[in-house]
């Protein structure tokens, strides 16, 4: 399993689909996911740190476990089958371990309002993982300052 850190929530244009994106804790590439415009508003308020005047159903759901003594260990996209992809939740209680299967977008939400780790099976990140241009370019710019660093001297500003 690969960690990884939300990136936030995007409308995908032209189809005006939101996605929430991931992206490797310590890599480049990003993991887009499709979601429903429901979930795509809870994580962006969870983020956001809008809290609702009434519970939505994530802080419902976090309120029960919390209430249950759950806690939330993990939230891992375990594969992508037929172009849907799957999650799960480690959820821990009293010294045991569940695994719960649930939609990504639901984990993620969830995941944000208990502060839970966030990972992605190598082979979804194989299958689905994405590089883009904007990263490519600024990794390029970024070895190119360095290079600049390595060849420059104090005497090259001297006037």
């Amino acid at each position: 399993m690969i960690p990884m850190t939300l990136r936030g929530v995007r409308v995908e244009t032209p189809t005006n689909q939101p996605i929430v994106l991931l992206q490797e804790t310590s890599g480049v590439r990003y993991l887009p996911i499709w979601i429903l415009r429901e979930q795509a508003e809870a994580i962006a308020m969870a983020t956001a740190g809008i809290v609702p005047e009434r519970p939505m159903t994530h802080d419902l759901m976090r309120d029960l476990l919390t209430e249950l003594g759950v806690r939330v260990t993990r939230v891992s996209i375990t594969e992508v089958r037929d172009r849907i992809y799957h999650a799960t939740l480690d959820l821990q209680r009293n010294g045991e371990t569940h695994v719960v299967s649930c939609r990504p977008s639901d984990a993620i939400a969830l995941a944000v309002r208990v502060d839970a780790p966030l990972f992605a099976a190598d082979a979804v990140l194989e299958e689905a993982g994405i590089l883009l241009a904007d990263d490519v370019e600024e990794e390029d710019e970024v070895e190119r300052f360095r290079e600049f660093l390595d060849t420059v001297t104090p005497e090259d500003f001297s006037g």
